[in-house]
């Protein structure tokens, strides 16, 4: 018996078929230019310009060309960008550094003039060189004399040993401060320090050195809740978080991703950075720390911080930078100006403002005039042309994605017109976690939860510090050599780094 074909009957079911074809060949064709187009993107990201070349040769899906002649292009949005190469300079050696004077004179019988005259000294050339003096390391030997009568059986008489701050240990605060400040600021694992001793003919195993790290970490702890309470007394924060890779987790496989997250006050007046880490990127961490907070959110388009929208105490700002990413790689990959290159040119507008308000040195009250008059005709603008694009832009491309994030985060993109002491994005916070993410690459990852809450400690401390103008070696040596004193506090806030007086 032959199986019967499934031919249409009819014209009209003839029709239909066909129609239902093509919408399957649209789609097919959208989603083939979509996977090509992030193909393209990653070649970009992982090769940069050199594989620009062999990207063309594959005629791969261009965004900007497809819709170059969606509509005419503003002459006042297509800017012609041109670099001049700058001749370096030296940066003269800081006058506080000792100075060797070594003279290099000419012969005495040069001093005299063919005339028969001695020639008079008429000036001099002076040129530097830095010269490195390795650093020396001294033993502190704590002596106690020992008192005692020869005639009877008195007592002997000793003076009471200073509180220590790691007691029957040899680290000194200094010690502790060095390697703190090798390890979390200059991204120098322990290994590597302990093979640097090694070559000075000391012994310090890395195991010693994390041990002192972590009795250092619970020496200071009272300080983090002082931390935490200026923290949130400020009226505008930026929050941004970046991954961890945390062993022994309980519940977690050790490949899994744990997140440090950060928490920025981006007030001149109180330069907070406040660093957390947590084993998950849920919302609850951010919620639950910030519960007390009220003032300016500012963060990136993540979910985990939707939670604010929620909350009547918090306006929450959005990141242009964020905003502007997606169409600053597709300007890379483009043949021909297109949508991106026009979302580019409005967002550099709104830069060039804030780098005017930044050069004039304009008080927060003159900048929020600033804006006004000259920002918020270019984000109305902005979000006009935003709102015609998308109804053209295919949806999941790139270019769709990028208009889409935008359109949907208006308000949260114009709220930075609202106060003149906020910033147009969340690139404070994203800079201040930088140094987290290059450390990262050099110790990988952190032992245990405990180790990784000593690690968000340091950086907190010495990112703080350095944000108040300290260096981040004399305030953890001055901390160290004085929180055993502290008994109220009043003691312990006078040691916290946004303000500690060296």
């Amino acid at each position: 018996m032959s199986a019967k074909k499934n031919t249409p009957t009819s014209l009209s079911e003839s029709l239909e078929i066909i129609e239902s074809q093509q919408e399957e060949i649209a789609l097919l064709n959208q989603k083939y230019n979509n996977l090509l187009e992030q193909f393209k993107l990653s070649r970009q990201r992982q090769f940069g310009s050199k594989s620009e070349s062999h990207v063309d040769q594959l005629q791969l899906f261009d965004e900007a060309e497809a819709h170059a002649n969606d509509e005419p292009q503003n002459a006042e949005l297509t800017e012609t960008i041109t670099y001049e190469r700058k001749k370096p300079t030296r940066k003269p050696l800081p006058k506080d550094l000792p100075r060797e004077q070594v003279i290099h004179d000419v012969d005495e019988s040069e001093k005299h003039c063919d005339c028969g005259c001695e020639k008079q000294r008429i000036g001099e050339e002076v040129s530097e060189q830095l010269e490195v003096i390795p650093a020396s390391v001294k033993v502190i030997q704590h002596i106690r004399p020992k008192y005692a009568c020869n005639r009877c059986d008195a007592g002997v008489s000793i003076a009471t040993m200073p509180a220590l701050f790691l007691p029957k240990s040899i680290a000194s605060p200094s010690l502790v401060a060095h390697i703190i400040v090798n390890k979390y600021q200059d991204h120098l694992p322990l290994y590597r320090q302990q093979q640097i001793w090694t070559r000075a003919n000391v012994d310090i195993p890395r195991n010693t050195m994390c041990g002192w790290i972590m009795k250092a970490y619970e020496k200071c702890l009272p300080l983090k809740a002082f931390l935490i309470q200026d923290l949130l007394s400020s009226d505008y924060l930026q929050v941004d978080e970046t991954t961890l890779q945390v062993m022994n987790e309980p519940g977690k496989k050790n490949t899994s991703k744990s997140y440090m997250w950060l928490y920025r006050s981006a007030l001149p007046d109180k330069r907070i950075n406040y660093f957390e880490y947590r084993h998950s990127r849920e919302g609850i961490w951010p919620e639950t720390l910030l519960a007390d907070f009220k003032g300016y959110l500012q963060t990136d388009g993540y979910a985990g911080y939707d939670w604010a929208a929620e909350r009547e105490d918090i306006t929450r700002l959005g990141c242009m930078a964020h905003g502007r990413r997606p169409f600053a790689e597709l300007v890379k990959l483009a043949k021909k100006t297109g949508k991106s290159h026009q979302a580019i040119a409005y967002i550099k507008k709104l830069y060039a403002i804030e780098k005017e308000a930044k050069v004039k040195k304009l008080s927060p009250e003159a900048r929020y005039e600033l804006r006004l008059e000259k920002a918020k005709p270019i984000l109305d603008a902005l979000f006009k042309w935003i709102e015609k694009s998308l109804k053209t832009a295919v949806p999941h491309s790139k270019l769709g994605k990028g208009l889409n994030y935008m359109h949907q985060r208006e308000d949260e993109l114009r709220n930075y017109l609202i106060d003149g002491r906020l910033e147009i994005d969340n690139n404070g916070a994203e800079n201040k976690i930088r140094p987290f993410a290059i450390g990262r690459k050099n110790w990988l990852f952190s032992g245990n939860p405990r180790g990784a809450d000593a690690s968000s400690f340091f950086y907190t401390l010495i990112s703080t510090a350095m944000d108040n103008g300290l260096n981040p070696f004399d305030y953890l040596n001055h901390l160290f050599n004085n929180i055993t004193q502290c008994k109220t506090d009043e003691d312990y806030i006078r040691l916290l780094p946004h303000i500690c007086k060296l």
